[in-house]
């Protein structure tokens, strides 16, 4: 044994003697994991688990190592895909030492989990339990390529049942409270997710679904009659019922919302968004969500009523990451999610690129908990990016400045083209009460703050309101006219 490595026994001795005081006092902290079900924090106690959600940072993180090395002992036993994917790169379990160490893991895309599930149906070689422990399947719908499955057992149904308990009870959602699923019950893993986790936290569940003609101005009906208190569904969606209550007579105030939280698309964390959803339903509005894959998706998820997310680290590591390199950016940076399941034996995700945008900011206790903070949520993906004239432009800062305007009507669409060699940007917006003729000055107002916002220029166009459908899921608003020009010009 060389000197160097007998002078970092001590050190390591010492690292894990404080990681396993730090997993000692974590509640309910196991490997595997296992919950107390019939536990409930008292109704007046804002934190389900207070010590895990206010201890210092510093000790969670050895916690976390700790449980970060299981993990991977565990995949690198059970999980052919990843031990392939390792000794690849050089990589055992046995070497992380550290969080910096692990940044060296190289990442898993999605094309790999559906090219893996290709050779290895129906679940994929990194399935890691029995295939009979398999109980329940959700996945992609695959409109745009191959479709991904989840094979869930029931013990990991059960751990993101009590993780999402645990960040709900966090939003303020209690037992009392009844709430409606507004949102496909399908593969989504989002309906189920909210269904799941509002039934362990002991509210009543109101899975209205969304999707069928007609729907929206029954689910209006249903949640006067039911007395709904908590809405789940997309920001879309919430926009869509508000405007739908109007035209039955019902003001979305008066139908007795305390919350809504939402999922699947940016917009509870972006101020225009979200302040017209306030407005309408005189309720709070919490932002959370990130990847299927990754479920417990909530585990960014608000728990103030403020824009923005908390990354709760002890469900799923997040590191806000460099898009090339991989490595973790300083708080305060911009980066995309890697995320590392911790409490997931089915199907464990071990570094996946989630290829979305967000920025981080430092735990501060000043905020009820201690994890690190997301202040705009997830605000776009860089797959959604598209450049105009040299300029990235991300949908949702055109939704930002666009929502905000005076008279807007509800809907607007994003509309890039080519003329000649010069790339052009449209955005179609509908107008409610603004007058005929001051509407091109309606227009070039909101023409001067996006060319302020995005530092490229752009040409609005007034549309009559409900022009555009409205959507009972996500919003695509995005049209992008050089895809056809380019298939055009290649003969394809």
């Amino acid at each position: 044994m060389n000197a160097m490595h007998r002078a970092t026994e001590p050190a390591q001795a010492a690292r894990s003697a404080q990681s396993a005081s730090s997993a000692q006092s974590m509640e309910q902290w196991t490997w595997p994991p296992r919950y107390d079900e019939t536990y409930r924090p008292p109704a007046g106690q804002a934190h389900w688990f207070p010590h895990r959600e206010t201890m210092p940072a510093e000790q969670r993180d050895e916690a976390i190592l700790a449980r970060i090395r299981e993990v991977m002992a565990y995949a690198w036993d059970h999980a052919p895909f990843y031990r392939r994917k390792w000794e690849e790169a050089g990589i055992h379990p046995s070497a992380i030492r550290d969080l910096a160490d692990f940044e060296k893991v190289p990442v898993v895309r999605k094309e790999e989990l559906r090219a893996d599930q290709a050779a290895h149906e129906p679940f994929g070689s990194y399935l890691a339990v029995d295939p009979s422990e398999v109980k329940h399947v959700n996945g992609t719908s695959g409109t745009t390529g191959r479709p991904t499955a989840f094979g869930i057992s029931e013990r990991d149904w059960r751990s993101v049942a009590n993780a999402h308990a645990r960040v709900m009870w966090g939003m303020g959602i209690r037992e009392t409270d009844t709430v409606l699923v507004a949102s496909p019950l399908s593969l989504y893993w989002g309906s189920w997710g909210a269904y799941t986790g509002a039934e362990r936290l002991g509210a009543r569940v109101f899975p209205f679904g969304a999707g069928t003609p007609g729907q929206t101005a029954r689910t209006v009906m249903w949640m006067k009659q039911m007395g709904v208190t908590v809405f789940y569904g997309t920001p879309s969606y919430a926009l869509h019922l508000a405007e739908v209550a109007a035209d039955e007579g019902v003001d979305p105030a008066d139908l007795g919302l305390r919350k809504l939280f939402f999922s699947g698309e940016p917009g509870a964390s972006v101020p225009t968004i979200r302040g017209r959803i306030e407005a309408a339903f005189g309720a709070e509005v919490y932002d959370s969500g990130s990847m299927a894959e990754v479920s417990p998706w909530m585990h960014l998820g608000a728990a103030n009523h403020e824009p923005g997310v908390f990354a709760w680290q002890d469900l799923v590591y997040t590191e806000v990451c460099d898009p090339v390199d991989h490595h973790r950016v300083d708080y305060g940076r911009e980066g995309t999610p890697v995320y590392t399941t911790l409490e997931r034996t089915s199907q464990p995700m071990i570094r996946l690129l989630s290829n979305d945008l967000t920025r981080w900011e430092a735990p501060s206790a000043d905020r009820g908990r201690t994890y690190p903070f997301l202040p705009q949520g997830i605000y776009g993906r860089i797959d959604d990016m598209f450049t105009v004239r040299g300029e990235n432009v991300y949908p949702s800062a055109i939704d930002d400045v666009v929502m905000a305007a005076e008279g807007y009507g509800g809907e607007h669409r994003i509309v890039i083209s080519r003329k000649s060699t010069m790339d052009t940007l449209a955005v179609q917006v509908e107008h409610r009460g603004v007058a005929e003729s001051t509407l091109d000055g309606w227009a070039r107002a909101i023409e001067d703050k996006l060319r302020r916002a995005l530092g490229v220029g752009a040409h609005v166009v007034p549309v009559e309101y409900k022009t555009f459908d409205r959507t009972e899921f996500k919003a695509r608003r995005v049209i992008d006219d050089r895809d056809l020009l380019r298939r055009l010009g290649s003969g394809s």
